[in-house]
């Protein structure tokens, strides 16, 4: 059984990045050494893994990966600092209430 990674990095300028991968420790080290110049991290190092999720199946993998892309940074911190109650109620759109 294949195990694949979602997980999310912190980057230097306080932004993250989410990404899906089969060899998390490999992954991360491309990341911080910058092994791809055209990634979103290249110019964003040093880089922090600040959570990480295991999948037995890369297809729900993948489409983890594309929904917490798609949260705001504060859904996104809740899930690193694992207060999952919280995530129902973080919305990414900021609704007017006047």
């Amino acid at each position: 059984m294949k195990v694949s990674y979602v997980y999310i990095l912190k980057c230097a300028d306080n932004t993250y990045y989410t990404g899906v991968t089969s060899n998390l420790s490999q992954r991360f080290f491309q990341h911080e050494v910058g092994h791809f110049p055209d990634c979103y991290t290249f110019k964003r190092r040093p880089v922090e893994l600040v959570f990480y999720a295991e999948f037995t199946d890369i297809t729900i993998a993948i489409q983890k990966e594309k929904q917490i892309k798609k949260w705001s940074k504060a859904k996104k911190e809740a899930l690193i600092l694992g207060k999952y109650d919280d995530l129902p109620n973080l919305a990414k759109k900021n609704f007017d209430k006047s």
